[in-house]
């Protein structure tokens, strides 16, 4: 597996001109720069299209469900209403296909969770991917004809696309926001990028992918031992080095570190969206693999401290506000003395966490009758106190406020919120994304709905 650079030919100084004879990429080709532009620089004896096409179909399965559950997690923050895109100049780049449901519950935690999971998995398989053709990224010329310089141009994007991606998803997990630019739009237009160089690799590549695969069978290399292991023949793309050196390891010992390293990162991972006892072997997790036994003591991926709220403002005086065609203002005690439902409702958030309470509170269809609203034809702009007074938002499409389980929650596990949790209002709509499950409310405004 090793990359030992064998000596290659002394350089000297006045190094001839080019001959017009042999023409300017003649002599590129055989004066390239030193180090890794030199073939005999890279001498891995693993490197070959097969063994890169076996990692390149596991991409090509992955990356398509990556940018599906992208795609449909981008649906469900309702990017049409006032309020939830912060993209506004997306043009086209911000379609979507239909307004996200309500039901199954489970639907955003899944798809989410999937994103999540499935981006971490892939990590190990991507830099896998990267290593068996890094050298393909110094080959010298750059380009000896237009269709190779297009290829090579969506090599870059592709490559550059890919890191962005993974690098930002994996920050964005960890809650660790060191880029000087927002996630949300930088992840949109990223993942565009990315995915038009993947469609134009896929193209240039995949007849050959096919042919390598079935140039030999995944299960005898997988009985073939080190003594065995050699080089692949060469290859028109240059895959296999010009000089390899001795194998230090076996293709199979290769391709089981590689697949051993993505279930391990399964393994920290996946517990944070499963929830119950897996939560604890979630170490990926940015935070809450531990709960306590309270009602209350489940994940809160921002506390009332981190935003600058505290019970001075959520006191005796507190008033939701309730704007339509009948405004209202109610107290705590009023919306206690309302029809009460409890509900049992995952809360899924866009960092791949997940987990299921039983919710109770007002509906939110109740709140529209009140205000004069029309349940079925009227959306809602939520409006929450945060940092210093300072109103966060998020707008509820009219199928959500119509639903029966959604809510204004007021007590979770049959104890009032805490104010980590969203005291003395909350928020909690089957199958939204968890940040648009409010705390904190303190009005409730109801339009007609965007059609």
């Amino acid at each position: 597996m090793s990359d030992r650079p064998s000596p290659g030919p002394a350089q000297h100084d006045g190094e001839p001109a080019p001959d017009p004879g042999r023409g300017l990429s003649g002599w590129l080709r055989e004066h390239p720069p030193p180090g890794p532009f030199r073939q005999e620089f890279w001498r891995s004896p693993l490197r070959g299209p097969w063994l890169t096409s076996v990692f390149g179909l596991v991409l090509l399965i992955g990356i398509p469900i990556l940018a599906i559950t992208g795609l449909l997690s981008y649906a469900a923050y309702n990017p049409r209403l006032p309020g939830n895109d912060i993209t506004p100049g997306k043009g086209l780049l911000g379609f979507y296909l239909f307004d996200w449901p309500t039901r199954p519950v489970w639907l955003y935690r899944f798809t989410q969770g999937t994103h999540v999971i499935l981006g971490l998995t892939l990590v190990p398989v991507l830099l896998a991917k990267l290593w068996s053709v890094i050298h393909k990224l110094f080959a010298w010329p750059p380009a000896r004809s237009p269709a190779e310089a297009v290829e090579r141009a969506s090599l870059l994007l592709l490559v550059g696309g890919a890191v962005f991606e993974f690098v930002t998803g994996i920050l964005n997990i960890q809650l660790f926001y060191v880029f000087p630019f927002s996630f949300y739009p930088a992840h949109l237009y990223g993942a565009w990028i990315f995915l038009a160089a993947f469609v134009v690799h896929v193209a240039f590549k995949l007849p050959r992918m096919i042919s390598a695969l079935r140039s030999r069978d995944i299960r005898r290399e997988l009985r073939t031992g080190l003594a065995d292991t050699h080089p692949e023949p060469p290859d028109p793309d240059g895959l296999v080095a010009a000089d390899p050196a001795p194998p230090t390891v076996s293709r199979r010992g290769l391709l089981a570190f590689v697949g051993g390293g993505s279930m391990l990162m399964f393994g920290l991972s996946v517990g944070q969206t499963i929830d119950g006892p897996l939560r604890r072997t979630a170490l990926l997790a940015p935070h809450g693999r531990v709960y306590g036994t309270g009602p209350n003591d489940f994940q809160v991926n921002k506390t009332a401290a981190d935003v600058g709220v505290d019970m001075a403002g959520m006191g005796p005086q507190w008033r939701l506000t309730l704007i339509g065609p009948h405004p209202a203002r109610l107290s705590r005690a009023d919306l206690l003395a309302m029809p009460l439902y409890t509900y049992r409702l995952p809360i899924a958030c866009v960092e791949g966490w997940s987990t299921e309470q039983t919710w109770t509170g007002v509906r939110l269809a109740d709140l529209a009758r009140l205000a004069g609203a029309a349940v079925g034809g009227s959306d809602v702009f939520v409006r929450s106190l945060q940092m210093g007074g300072v109103f966060s938002h998020a707008s509820l499409s009219a199928r959500q406020v119509a639903d029966p389980r959604s809510l204004l929650a007021l007590r979770v596990n049959g104890a009032d919120l805490s104010l980590n949790h969203g005291f003395p209002a909350r928020i909690m709509v089957p199958n939204a994304p968890g940040v648009h499950n409010t705390k904190w409310v303190r009005r409730l405004d109801f339009l007609p709905a965007v059609s």
